[in-house]
Protein backbone atom coordinates (compact mmCIF):
# COMPACT_ATOMS: atom_id res chain seq x y z
CA UNK A 1 0.00 0.00 0.00
CA UNK A 2 1.58 3.14 -1.13
CA UNK A 3 1.55 6.08 1.20
CA UNK A 4 -0.39 9.26 0.11
CA UNK A 5 2.06 11.38 -2.22
CA UNK A 6 -0.62 14.68 -1.29
CA UNK A 7 -1.19 16.13 1.96
CA UNK A 8 -4.16 14.15 3.90
CA UNK A 9 -7.62 16.04 2.73
CA UNK A 10 -11.21 16.01 4.17
CA UNK A 11 -12.18 13.66 1.56
CA UNK A 12 -9.49 11.05 3.00
CA UNK A 13 -11.66 11.46 5.83
CA UNK A 14 -15.29 10.60 4.06
CA UNK A 15 -13.67 7.87 2.08
CA UNK A 16 -12.63 5.98 5.18
CA UNK A 17 -16.07 6.95 5.91
CA UNK A 18 -17.76 4.87 3.40
CA UNK A 19 -15.20 1.90 4.24
CA UNK A 20 -15.86 1.29 8.28
CA UNK A 21 -19.70 2.05 7.40
CA UNK A 22 -21.49 -0.92 8.71
CA UNK A 23 -18.44 -2.52 10.12
CA UNK A 24 -17.75 0.68 12.61
CA UNK A 25 -20.22 1.33 15.60
CA UNK A 26 -21.85 5.14 15.32
CA UNK A 27 -21.01 6.19 18.63
CA UNK A 28 -23.56 8.35 20.86
CA UNK A 29 -22.77 11.81 21.71
CA UNK A 30 -24.06 12.41 25.05
CA UNK A 31 -24.60 16.08 26.86
CA UNK A 32 -24.73 16.82 30.80
CA UNK A 33 -26.43 19.63 32.62
CA UNK A 34 -24.23 19.15 35.31
CA UNK A 35 -21.11 19.54 32.46
CA UNK A 36 -22.45 22.45 31.77
CA UNK A 37 -23.06 24.37 34.94
CA UNK A 38 -19.39 23.25 36.04
CA UNK A 39 -17.63 25.12 32.73
CA UNK A 40 -20.31 27.93 33.12
CA UNK A 41 -22.16 28.61 36.14
CA UNK A 42 -24.09 31.62 34.00
CA UNK A 43 -25.40 29.14 31.91
CA UNK A 44 -24.09 29.59 28.40
CA UNK A 45 -21.77 26.56 27.37
CA UNK A 46 -23.46 23.58 25.59
CA UNK A 47 -20.97 20.27 25.64
CA UNK A 48 -21.16 17.72 23.47
CA UNK A 49 -19.33 14.14 24.26
CA UNK A 50 -18.75 12.09 21.70
CA UNK A 51 -17.97 8.15 23.64
CA UNK A 52 -16.05 5.93 21.70
CA UNK A 53 -15.27 4.42 24.80
CA UNK A 54 -18.82 2.79 23.35
CA UNK A 55 -16.89 2.23 19.93
CA UNK A 56 -16.24 -1.57 19.18
CA UNK A 57 -13.07 -2.86 20.97
CA UNK A 58 -13.96 0.18 23.02
CA UNK A 59 -11.86 2.88 21.67
CA UNK A 60 -11.63 5.58 18.42
CA UNK A 61 -8.73 3.18 17.14
CA UNK A 62 -10.79 0.61 15.87
CA UNK A 63 -12.15 3.24 13.27
CA UNK A 64 -8.31 3.92 11.88
CA UNK A 65 -7.08 0.29 12.42
CA UNK A 66 -10.41 -0.95 10.01
CA UNK A 67 -9.81 1.63 7.38
CA UNK A 68 -6.31 0.42 7.17
CA UNK A 69 -6.82 -2.97 6.78
CA UNK A 70 -9.52 -2.73 3.99
CA UNK A 71 -7.13 -1.32 1.82
CA UNK A 72 -4.72 -4.34 1.53
CA UNK A 73 -4.12 -5.69 -1.55
CA UNK A 74 -4.81 -9.80 -1.87
CA UNK A 75 -0.64 -10.18 -1.27
CA UNK A 76 -1.03 -7.89 1.97
CA UNK A 77 -4.10 -10.43 3.18
CA UNK A 78 -2.23 -13.10 2.54
CA UNK A 79 1.00 -12.29 4.81
CA UNK A 80 -1.11 -10.48 7.47
CA UNK A 81 -0.87 -7.70 9.18
CA UNK A 82 1.65 -6.47 12.45
CA UNK A 83 1.57 -2.96 14.49
CA UNK A 84 2.88 -1.70 17.67
CA UNK A 85 0.67 -0.48 20.15
CA UNK A 86 -0.04 -0.14 24.09
CA UNK A 87 -3.18 -1.04 24.40
CA UNK A 88 -6.13 -0.23 21.92
CA UNK A 89 -4.58 0.06 18.75
CA UNK A 90 -3.57 -3.57 19.92
CA UNK A 91 -7.03 -4.67 19.93
CA UNK A 92 -8.35 -2.90 17.13
CA UNK A 93 -5.57 -4.25 14.50
CA UNK A 94 -6.35 -7.89 15.98
CA UNK A 95 -10.05 -7.42 15.86
CA UNK A 96 -10.08 -5.78 12.65
CA UNK A 97 -7.51 -8.80 11.21
CA UNK A 98 -10.38 -11.61 12.62
CA UNK A 99 -12.78 -9.51 10.63
CA UNK A 100 -10.74 -9.39 7.56
CA UNK A 101 -10.09 -13.11 8.08
CA UNK A 102 -6.20 -12.85 8.48
CA UNK A 103 -3.29 -12.92 10.42
CA UNK A 104 -2.26 -10.17 13.52
CA UNK A 105 0.67 -9.68 15.51
CA UNK A 106 1.24 -6.99 17.92
CA UNK A 107 4.25 -5.37 20.20
CA UNK A 108 3.25 -4.76 23.42
CA UNK A 109 5.16 -3.25 26.25
CA UNK A 110 5.77 -5.30 29.03
CA UNK A 111 4.09 -3.26 31.46
CA UNK A 112 0.30 -3.09 29.29
CA UNK A 113 -3.02 -2.94 31.28
CA UNK A 114 -3.32 -6.36 31.39
CA UNK A 115 -7.05 -6.00 30.59
CA UNK A 116 -6.09 -4.98 26.93
CA UNK A 117 -3.34 -7.58 26.48
CA UNK A 118 -6.21 -10.56 27.60
CA UNK A 119 -8.68 -8.56 24.68
CA UNK A 120 -6.00 -8.22 22.19
CA UNK A 121 -5.22 -12.22 22.32
CA UNK A 122 -8.91 -13.25 22.74
CA UNK A 123 -9.36 -11.09 19.36
CA UNK A 124 -6.74 -13.51 17.90
CA UNK A 125 -3.93 -11.20 17.68
CA UNK A 126 0.02 -12.73 18.50
CA UNK A 127 1.10 -10.43 21.20
CA UNK A 128 5.13 -10.27 21.44
CA UNK A 129 6.36 -8.27 24.30
CA UNK A 130 9.17 -5.48 24.62
CA UNK A 131 10.38 -2.68 26.99
CA UNK A 132 8.89 0.59 26.71
CA UNK A 133 11.87 1.86 28.67
CA UNK A 134 15.02 -0.16 26.91
CA UNK A 135 13.85 -0.89 23.45
CA UNK A 136 12.66 0.72 20.50
CA UNK A 137 9.56 -0.57 19.61
CA UNK A 138 9.63 0.98 15.83
CA UNK A 139 12.85 -0.58 15.29
CA UNK A 140 11.60 -3.84 16.40
CA UNK A 141 8.32 -3.82 14.29
CA UNK A 142 10.07 -2.57 10.59
CA UNK A 143 13.12 -5.83 11.99
CA UNK A 144 9.33 -8.40 12.50
CA UNK A 145 7.68 -7.20 9.35
CA UNK A 146 10.61 -7.37 6.96
CA UNK A 147 11.35 -11.23 8.46
CA UNK A 148 7.81 -12.25 8.15
CA UNK A 149 6.84 -10.25 5.09
CA UNK A 150 3.68 -8.52 7.04
CA UNK A 151 2.19 -5.06 6.41
CA UNK A 152 3.05 -2.97 9.30
CA UNK A 153 0.10 -0.41 10.34
CA UNK A 154 1.59 1.75 13.03
CA UNK A 155 -0.82 2.94 15.52
CA UNK A 156 -1.01 6.86 14.36
CA UNK A 157 1.67 7.87 11.45
CA UNK A 158 -0.08 6.48 8.30
CA UNK A 159 -2.84 8.21 6.64
CA UNK A 160 -5.24 5.23 6.56
CA UNK A 161 -5.34 5.49 10.43
CA UNK A 162 -5.13 9.40 10.09
CA UNK A 163 -8.10 9.68 8.21
CA UNK A 164 -10.17 6.38 9.96
CA UNK A 165 -9.49 8.24 13.35
CA UNK A 166 -11.13 11.53 11.49
CA UNK A 167 -14.44 9.45 10.92
CA UNK A 168 -15.33 10.08 14.85
CA UNK A 169 -15.53 13.94 14.49
CA UNK A 170 -17.45 13.67 11.44
CA UNK A 171 -19.71 11.93 12.97
CA UNK A 172 -20.12 14.61 16.02
CA UNK A 173 -20.04 16.97 13.60
CA UNK A 174 -22.99 15.39 11.22
CA UNK A 175 -24.94 15.12 14.84
CA UNK A 176 -24.55 18.60 16.17
CA UNK A 177 -24.09 21.08 13.59
CA UNK A 178 -20.95 23.42 14.09
CA UNK A 179 -18.97 23.98 17.08
CA UNK A 180 -16.90 26.86 18.74
CA UNK A 181 -14.45 24.70 20.00
CA UNK A 182 -13.36 20.87 19.44
CA UNK A 183 -10.82 19.01 22.42
CA UNK A 184 -9.40 16.12 21.10
CA UNK A 185 -6.76 14.19 23.59
CA UNK A 186 -3.22 13.68 22.24
CA UNK A 187 -0.89 10.54 21.95
CA UNK A 188 0.63 9.96 18.47
CA UNK A 189 -1.90 12.70 17.20
CA UNK A 190 -3.91 10.23 14.84
CA UNK A 191 -7.10 11.29 16.43
CA UNK A 192 -6.10 14.96 16.44
CA UNK A 193 -5.18 14.92 13.03
CA UNK A 194 -7.88 13.26 11.37
CA UNK A 195 -10.23 15.46 13.77
CA UNK A 196 -8.94 18.51 12.41
CA UNK A 197 -9.17 17.50 9.07
CA UNK A 198 -12.91 17.17 9.82
CA UNK A 199 -13.57 19.99 11.76
CA UNK A 200 -11.60 21.78 8.67
CA UNK A 201 -14.31 21.08 6.48
CA UNK A 202 -17.46 21.17 8.54
CA UNK A 203 -16.80 23.42 10.98
CA UNK A 204 -14.50 25.89 9.91
CA UNK A 205 -14.56 28.83 12.40
CA UNK A 206 -14.49 25.97 15.63
CA UNK A 207 -10.94 25.72 17.13
CA UNK A 208 -8.95 22.66 17.31
CA UNK A 209 -7.12 21.86 20.81
CA UNK A 210 -5.42 18.67 21.37
CA UNK A 211 -4.96 17.71 25.14
CA UNK A 212 -2.09 15.72 26.46
CA UNK A 213 -0.39 14.51 29.56
CA UNK A 214 1.29 17.49 31.25
CA UNK A 215 4.23 14.49 31.55
CA UNK A 216 4.42 14.05 27.78
CA UNK A 217 3.80 17.85 26.03
CA UNK A 218 5.67 16.24 23.44
CA UNK A 219 3.25 17.36 21.06
CA UNK A 220 2.68 21.18 22.59
CA UNK A 221 6.03 21.86 22.44
CA UNK A 222 6.01 20.58 18.48
CA UNK A 223 3.42 22.99 17.25
CA UNK A 224 5.00 25.65 19.23
CA UNK A 225 8.11 25.12 17.84
CA UNK A 226 7.32 23.97 14.46
CA UNK A 227 8.87 20.78 14.39
CA UNK A 228 8.85 17.77 15.56
CA UNK A 229 10.50 17.29 19.27
CA UNK A 230 11.11 13.55 21.08
CA UNK A 231 10.72 13.71 24.95
CA UNK A 232 11.26 10.16 25.77
CA UNK A 233 9.03 7.89 27.35
CA UNK A 234 6.41 9.98 29.63
CA UNK A 235 5.46 8.83 33.55
CA UNK A 236 1.80 9.54 33.31
CA UNK A 237 -1.81 7.63 34.00
CA UNK A 238 -2.57 7.98 30.60
CA UNK A 239 -0.99 4.76 28.99
CA UNK A 240 -2.47 5.87 25.70
CA UNK A 241 -0.79 8.76 25.52
CA UNK A 242 2.79 7.63 26.30
CA UNK A 243 3.97 8.34 23.23
CA UNK A 244 7.43 10.65 23.05
CA UNK A 245 7.04 12.09 19.91
CA UNK A 246 4.43 12.75 16.92
CA UNK A 247 4.43 11.21 14.01
CA UNK A 248 5.14 12.71 10.26
CA UNK A 249 2.28 12.36 8.68
CA UNK A 250 0.56 13.58 11.96
CA UNK A 251 2.49 16.85 12.49
CA UNK A 252 1.61 18.22 8.21
CA UNK A 253 -2.06 17.96 9.16
CA UNK A 254 -1.42 19.67 12.82
CA UNK A 255 0.52 22.45 11.94
CA UNK A 256 -1.83 23.13 9.27
CA UNK A 257 -4.81 22.77 11.07
CA UNK A 258 -4.84 22.73 14.85
CA UNK A 259 -5.00 26.18 17.35
CA UNK A 260 -3.24 25.07 19.86
CA UNK A 261 -2.11 22.42 22.46
CA UNK A 262 -2.51 22.61 26.22
CA UNK A 263 -1.74 19.59 29.12
CA UNK A 264 -3.59 18.28 31.98
CA UNK A 265 -2.61 16.52 35.12
CA UNK A 266 -2.42 12.69 36.34
CA UNK A 267 -4.75 14.49 39.17
CA UNK A 268 -7.17 16.28 36.75
CA UNK A 269 -7.64 13.22 34.59
CA UNK A 270 -8.47 10.89 38.32
CA UNK A 271 -10.94 14.24 39.07
CA UNK A 272 -12.69 13.74 35.31
CA UNK A 273 -12.58 9.90 35.80
CA UNK A 274 -14.59 9.96 38.66
CA UNK A 275 -16.93 12.65 37.41
CA UNK A 276 -17.68 10.50 34.30
CA UNK A 277 -18.63 7.54 36.72
CA UNK A 278 -20.32 9.36 39.14
CA UNK A 279 -22.57 11.56 37.25
CA UNK A 280 -22.53 10.49 33.90
CA UNK A 281 -22.56 6.76 34.60
CA UNK A 282 -19.76 5.68 32.02
CA UNK A 283 -16.36 3.72 32.35
CA UNK A 284 -13.95 6.12 30.98
CA UNK A 285 -9.74 5.37 30.82
CA UNK A 286 -7.29 7.68 32.10
CA UNK A 287 -6.24 8.83 28.32
CA UNK A 288 -9.97 9.08 27.31
CA UNK A 289 -10.39 11.87 29.73
CA UNK A 290 -7.66 13.89 28.49
CA UNK A 291 -10.04 16.64 26.54
CA UNK A 292 -12.81 16.33 29.06
CA UNK A 293 -10.73 17.21 31.62
CA UNK A 294 -9.31 20.03 30.07
CA UNK A 295 -12.98 21.85 30.25
CA UNK A 296 -14.24 20.26 33.21
CA UNK A 297 -11.07 21.19 35.31
CA UNK A 298 -10.92 24.71 33.58
CA UNK A 299 -7.26 24.35 31.81
CA UNK A 300 -9.09 25.90 28.77
CA UNK A 301 -11.92 27.92 28.96
CA UNK A 302 -14.92 27.33 27.10
CA UNK A 303 -17.99 29.62 28.89
CA UNK A 304 -20.47 30.92 26.32
CA UNK A 305 -19.38 27.98 23.87
CA UNK A 306 -20.26 25.14 21.90
CA UNK A 307 -17.98 22.61 22.34
CA UNK A 308 -17.14 19.08 21.12
CA UNK A 309 -15.21 16.78 23.48
CA UNK A 310 -13.95 13.45 22.28
CA UNK A 311 -13.88 10.69 25.02
CA UNK A 312 -11.08 8.25 23.47
CA UNK A 313 -11.64 4.89 25.21
CA UNK A 314 -13.23 2.96 27.78
CA UNK A 315 -10.41 0.43 28.07
CA UNK A 316 -8.92 0.42 31.84
CA UNK A 317 -9.01 -2.67 34.50
CA UNK A 318 -11.43 -1.96 36.71
CA UNK A 319 -9.07 -3.02 39.99
CA UNK A 320 -6.94 0.25 38.65
CA UNK A 321 -9.78 1.88 37.74
CA UNK A 322 -11.68 1.89 41.85
CA UNK A 323 -7.88 2.10 42.66
CA UNK A 324 -7.64 5.44 40.78
CA UNK A 325 -10.70 6.87 41.92
CA UNK A 326 -10.97 5.67 45.53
Amino acid sequence: MLENATPLQYGDVEQAAARIDGAAHRTPVLTSRTADAAVDPAGGATLFFKCENFQRMGAFKFRGAYNAIARFTEEQRRAGVLTYSSGNHAQAIALSARLAGIRAAIIMPNDAPALKVAATREYGGEVIFYDRYTENREEIGRRLAQERGMTLIPPYDHPDVIAGQGTAAKELFDDVGELDVLLVPLGGGGLLAGSALSASALSPNCKVIGVEPEAGNDGQQSLRTGRIVDIGVPQTIADGAQTSHLGQHNFEVIRRLVDDIVTVSDDQLVATMKFFAERMKMVVEPTGCLAAAAALQGVYPVAGKKVGILISGGNVDLARFAKLVA
